[in-house]
Parts: structure tokens; sequence; C-alpha cells
């Protein structure tokens, strides 16, 4: 009996003390809900991690088709700079910006979490890792929607420098509206899956990006129509990529899918759909999300060439997609927010066209206002200051070149180099570092064996009509010096028989057939011959 009460307090003192350490490691670390994870949630939350990291696919495949084919290279590079800078930035100190729960968090950024990584033994290490690589996953996107809209005309350095500081452009604003601490989430603002946060942040950050850098050269030339897409085939299988990620964006906003959340989960994956159709808030229905997607196409297509007009050029139109959208977005919730009993998402409020009061609608739009001031504001000092180090635009000339030939010695055989190599001749740039840059899809050492055998084909034809000329003088019949050399190879000739091109094929022996025995009339060379490559 004394063993059992012994084997039963150590029970209860292991639990006790269990307890305390995980209450002890929820008091430290940023909002304790943030790390209440089941193991289910935890698989839940990490696979729309997973999902949502492939959306960077998708926002370079949409963006790489939107620009000309000289810089798509270089817009699917800074989509990788976003991930490996941004995300390296993000674990460095973003994090702990957003959530941190140290002793000087405020109500404005939070301090503490800075270069997080818990020891194996803390029993909440997966619960942290798993709410960090999340919260990861919408940071990059935020930081991507803004590649776009500074497309073709920015200095690879000085983006890449943009992108690693980008991280405090939205690492603050979303502690306002996620963290515990945050002066807009005190207040009761609402946001499930990042209008605010991601795409208004986003979007406003693009639209100052744009106007900072000014329009691309020769942009409004011509009106203010849309320039041709460099690769639309790109753009639309980036489309679908990206309709794949929202769906764990906004599914996965439920983190978790204990108790009710799987639920609301699944109706967030459908709302997403109608959202497609319509606009996809997690708590609004299937009518509700209609007309939120519906005016924000409306919003996205009437300001895009507002934008054009005040020559802010957003080659993909970031700026009206995720600004103009993400502040509606943000809006909306305050007009068609349910309240979704049993979860306290919206803090038992309801929107104005649900029964509600005007609380929430003017909380909502306070944070629209508010992230949209930070996001304008902090992007053109951020540019600044990354301007006063590196040249944010990029050279004229290069311009003209194009970054994936300037930037990364990357040069498309479609583009023609000669012709603009030869125009900026008379004008002071060095070219020798990219004239022999050879087209990419060649395998140079093939090409220069194509030459020399071009050449020697060259070379055996002179010699043909040299020889005929010869014979013609000396009125003698010589052997044509084309059945003495022969070699395996099968050449195309090129004829013209009533206005169309026949082919006909000639089979050579090979080099070592000496046949003298049988001469061979010489015929004339076809002045019609090419290669075909």
């Amino acid at each position: 009996m004394m063993m059992n009460n012994s084997s039963e307090l150590t029970n209860d003192s292991t639990t006790l003390l269990l307890g305390l350490k995980v209450t002890s490691r929820n008091s430290s670390y940023v909002i304790p809900g943030l790390y209440d994870l089941s193991t289910e949630d935890t698989n839940w939350v990490l696979t729309s991690s997973f999902i949502i990291f492939t959306m960077q696919t998708g926002f370079g495949m949409l963006e790489s088709g939107c620009v000309s084919l000289k810089n798509e290279v270089n817009i699917m590079m800074k989509n990788v700079i976003d991930i490996v800078l941004g995300g390296f930035t993000y674990w460095l100190f973003g994090y702990g910006m957003s959530y941190g729960r140290g002793p000087l968090s405020n109500s404005f950024i939070g301090i503490g979490d800075f270069l997080l990584d818990p020891p194996v033994n803390d029993p909440l290490m997966g619960q942290i890792f798993a709410a960090f690589l999340f919260q990861l996953s919408f940071a990059t996107t935020a930081t991507t929607i803004v590649s776009g809209a500074m497309a073709e005309r920015c200095n690879f350095k000085a983006y890449c420098l943009f992108s690693f500081l980008n991280t405090i452009i939205y690492c603050i604003p979303s502690g306002w509206v996620w963290g515990e601490q945050g002066f807009l989430n005190q207040l009761g603002a609402v946001d499930i899956a990042g209008s605010g946060p991601v795409h208004l942040i986003g979007g406003t950050a693009a639209f100052a990006s744009a106007y900072m850098l000014g329009p691309r050269m020769g942009r409004y030339a011509d009106g203010y129509d849309p320039l041709p897409l460099g690769n639309p085939v790109n753009a639309c299988m980036g489309l679908f990529v990206l309709w794949w990620g929202w769906l764990a964006f906004n599914s996965g906003s439920t983190y978790g899918v204990s108790g009710a959340k799987w639920q609301y989960a699944a109706r967030a994956a459908v709302m997403t759909m109608m959202g497609s159709f319509g606009g996809g808030i997690i708590s609004c229905g299937a009518w509700e999300a209609l007309v939120i997607g519906s005016i924000g196409a409306l919003l996205c297509v009437l300001t895009m060439p507002l934008f054009d007009r005040l020559h802010v050029d957003d080659p993909v139109g970031a700026s009206s997609v995720h600004g103009v959208c993400g502040v509606w977005g943000v809006i909306a919730v305050g007009l068609f927010a349910d309240n979704p009993i049993p979860l306290d998402t919206t803090n038992g409020r309801s929107g104005l066209f649900k029964g509600g009061d005007w609380y929430l609608l003017a909380i909502q739009t306070l944070s629209a206002f508010c992230l949209t001031g930070w996001g304008i504001g902090s992007t053109l000092l951020l540019l600044y200051f990354v301007n006063k180090i590196v040249p944010i635009r990029m050279d004229a000339n290069e311009e003209l070149l194009g970054a994936d030939l300037m930037e990364h010695r990357i040069r498309h055989s479609q583009i023609g180099l000669s012709r603009a190599i030869s125009a900026l001749a008379p004008i002071k740039i060095d070219l020798n570092k990219i004239a022999g840059i050879q087209p990419i899809g060649l395998n140079p050492g093939h090409e220069k064996s194509l030459a020399q055998l071009r050449a020697a084909d060259d070379k055996l034809q002179q010699w043909q009509i040299y020889l005929n000329q010869t014979e013609r003088r000396s009125g003698l019949r010589r052997k044509s010096l084309g059945t003495i050399f022969r070699r395996n190879s099968k050449t195309i000739h090129i004829t013209e028989r009533n206005g169309k091109n026949s082919f006909k094929d000639s089979y050579k022996g090979k080099n070592n057939d000496f046949s003298t025995s049988t001469p061979s009339r010489f015929t004339e060379p076809d002045s019609s011959f090419v290669w075909l490559d």
C-alpha cells in the first residue's frame, strides 16, 4: 500500500512538474494559444505550411509570364531571394518582432524569441516549430507580392538588400493584428487568413515600390494599354498553382482540425472556391463570398488602369489585386462576418449586415487605415535607405538589354541581342562581358562542331567550282572531287518547283570510300543549299 501511494505521489509530482514546465514555457513564449496544438492540429498546420510554400512556384510562374522574355529568369530569382533572405531574417528577428513576449514587448512591437531554437527537451518544441513554419509561410508570401511590381527595372543587388530588410515591413503590423500584445488585436480586430497583414501590406508595399522606381522605359509611349505577356501559358499555370495554395492558406488558418475547427476548415475551402468566383472569408456564407469576391474583382479592374494613368507601373497588378482588394477584404469582415460559435474568432461579434453593431466595422476600418499607412510609408523609407547604398533602378542601357543578360548572364536566343548591342555601341557601356555569352538551350561544343562541318563543306564546294572551271577550260572530263571525297552525312537540298519548296535527300558514303572505278559526272552546286539547325 505504501509503495502504491509512493508511486502515485511520484506520478502526481511528475505530472505537476511537467505542467509547471509547460505553463512556464507558454508564459515566456508568444501567445499561449499559438502553441496550443494537439498532434492532429500540428499535422494540419505543418501540411498547410508545406502547401503554402508551393505558392512561391505560382508567384514565380505568374510573374515571369507577365514580363518580357529577357527578364523572366530575373523575376524567378527574386522569388528565390524572398525565400532565402526573407526567411533567414524572419528567423533572425522577424518572428520575435511579431510574437515575442519579452519584458520589453509593447503594443507596437514584440521583443523576444529571436533566433528561435527551442531545446529538444522542451515539451513544446514541436508546437513551436510548427507555429514558426506556418507564420514563415505567411511572411514569405507577403514579401514575394512586392517582387512583381518591381519587375524589369529594379537593380538585382538592391532588391536583395530590400528583401533582406523587407521582413520588418511585414512583421510589425502582423504583430498588431495577431500578436497578443498588438493594439489592433486588443481592440478586437479580426483577420483570419491574412487579408490585412499579408495582402494589404504586400499590396501597399508593391504600390510604393512601383511608384518609387518609376515606370519602365517606354511603358506609356503608346498609351495605357497593357503590354503583351512574355509567356501567357506560364501566367495561367501560375494562376492554378496559386489557387491550390490559397486553399491551404485559408483552410490552414483554422490552425487545426480538433474540436469544431475541422468544420470551419472545410467551410473555408468551399468559401475559397466560391471566392474564386467571389472572395473567401472563413466566417461568411456562400452568397457573401460571391458578393465580396465580385466587388473585389470590380475594384481590381477599375484601379489597375487608374494606377497606370497615375504612371504607377505595376507589371503584375499587385497594387490592385492585393492592395486595393486587401483593403476591401479587411473592411468586408465588419459587414458580413458571422459569429463562428463555438470558436471565438470574432470575439463574439457579428458584422453589420449580420445583426452586429458598428463596432466591428469601425475596428476593421481602423485596421485598414493603419496597415495602408504603414505599408506605404515604411516601404518608401526602406527603399530610400537602400537607394543610398545601392541604386534601386537599373541603368537605362542594361534595362534595354534585359536583366537576365546583364544581371544573370543568361542570353535568350529569341531576343535580338546583336541589334541591341549595335544600337548601344556608341554609348559608354562595357559590353565585352556579355558579347560572348552563348544563348541558352544550345550546346556550345555541338555548335562549334557544326560550324567546322559547315566550313569544310563550303571549302569542298569551292574546290568543286574551281575544278569545274578548270575542266571547262581544258575541255577534259575530270572526275568530280565530290566522288573522291565523300563523308557520311545527310544534307538537304531545297529546289523551287512551281513556287513551292521540295526536299530531296542525298546520301554520301564514308570518307574512306575511294571508288575511282565508277566516275560520276560533276553536278553544279545547288545555289539553294542550306543548313537546317
